[in-house]
């Protein structure tokens, strides 16, 4: 058996369920976080297609439904809080835009960490800031941990991912900028939601969202806004991004004065471009990518969290059947993984304008667009979009040796 220490870069989605596969294949396995512990709250993640089947096999289905927050589905409301288009969550077989099963991403991570254990090694509050690879093995240098060597390395850390950049270049040269923004933060129920997801669009590429949380009284806020060019704050200054988003939406009605003064009180404010990322290969030696650090699909596909975990799950089937070879194994994970993530990176009619219209006559096209989503010709394009969270077939990895 080779290479059977890992070291699993993201404490989020996809490095934890990595971690679980990897564990039952009898790797042993690290993760460093950025972050002091996991993550709590954060917006509502979909769990569906085969992301749902990747959790059913790990036995954990139950618990995510448990957890799961109801919602009804999603609506577009005008700036007097009028319905214009309604889409319920059971549309398309609880496949549509808000899905069967609605989950925190705080609460699915939190799982997927709770799964790990006690078997996982966690390193917290750290990051990886040099990698060194020979053929033997990657030498890691992190920022607070004493130096370590491990067999493999594999990036679960997000769209501005660290291994990424020192594996495989720059941010610049993989992720291909969608010139959309968004800021995500928890806010007060300003008018009961009765579990709609509730979206209100104004001129200028502005969007404004509340949907249900977990906690009574508490909504999912989301200011989204197009852009052109690169956004004109730092990443890490929070306070200059509340600056941006309330000169963005300045003046705008329906409830969004309100949510801009709860984003500044919000203790889990959020803030990031909207990008996808694109390579033509997930591994660089010993250095393989997983999730959105390979291959960000962004929230518009809703698939997010689904090529998380069947990422996660190939790559760790992969390596249990190579014995750890890692040439073998981060192939076998390109071949299967690739059409799926080509398929999820096609993007909803209209990209991100059709989800943030620029004038008034596309909103309403737009609302035209969701009112007949459920009708001809409009059903048999959607289906086809959401089926997408399915169109994959997970091969079945128990007969494969363990790393004893």
């Amino acid at each position: 058996m080779k290479n059977t220490d890992i070291l699993v870069s993201g404490a989020g989605i996809a490095g934890p369920a990595l971690a679980y596969w990897l564990r039952r294949a009898g790797f042993s396995v690290t993760v460093v976080e950025r972050a002091p512990a996991p993550r709590p709250g954060g917006q509502t993640v979909d769990l569906r297609g085969a992301g749902r089947d990747v959790i059913t096999r790990m036995g954990l289905m139950e618990q995510a439904r448990a957890l799961s927050v109801e919602q009804r589905g999603i609506e577009t409301v005008d700036a007097a809080g009028r319905v214009t288009s309604r889409m319920s969550a059971d549309a398309f077989g609880g496949e549509g835009i808000v899905s069967e099963i609605e989950i925190l991403r705080g609460d699915l991570a939190g799982l997927l960490h709770e799964a790990t254990l006690p078997g996982t090694e966690y390193l917290f509050d750290d990051t990886v800031t040099a990698l060194h690879q020979d053929a033997d093995g990657v030498d890691v240098v992190f920022e607070r941990a004493a130096p370590r060597r491990f067999g493999l390395v594999v990036g679960a850390d997000g769209l501005h991912s660290v291994v990424r950049g020192l594996a495989f270049g720059p941010e610049a040269e993989c992720v291909r900028p969608l010139d959309l923004c968004t800021a995500w933060f928890t806010a007060p129920e300003e008018t009961p939601l009765d579990g709609w997801f509730r979206m209100f669009n104004a001129p200028g590429g502005l969007v404004a969202s509340v949907r249900p949380g977990r906690l009574p009284g508490e909504t999912k806020a989301g200011l989204s806004f197009r852009t052109t060019g690169p956004v004109p704050c730092d990443r890490r200054d929070t306070a200059a991004q509340q600056d941006l988003v309330d000169r963005r939406f300045a003046g705008v009605g329906w409830q969004v004065p309100s949510l801009l003064r709860a984003m500044r009180e919000a203790s889990d404010f959020s803030f990031d471009t909207v990008g996808q990322v694109h390579l033509d290969g997930w591994s660089r030696g010993r250095v393989a990518l997983l999730g959105d650090a390979g291959y960000c699909a962004t929230p518009l596909s809703g698939l997010g969290t689904s090529l998380g975990l069947v990422g996660a799950y190939l790559l760790a089937g992969e390596l249990a059947a190579a014995r750890g070879d890692h040439r073998t194994a981060f192939a076998g994970y390109d071949r299967l993984m690739r059409p799926y993530v080509r398929k999820a990176q096609q993007l909803p009619p209209g990209g991100a304008a059709g989800f943030a219209p620029n004038s008034a006559l596309g909103i309403r096209l737009r609302a035209a667009s969701m009112r007949s989503m459920n009708r001809w010709p409009m059903r048999p394009l959607l289906a086809a979009q959401f089926a997408k969270a399915g169109d994959i077939a997970l091969p079945g990895y128990d007969a494969a040796p363990a790393a004893t």
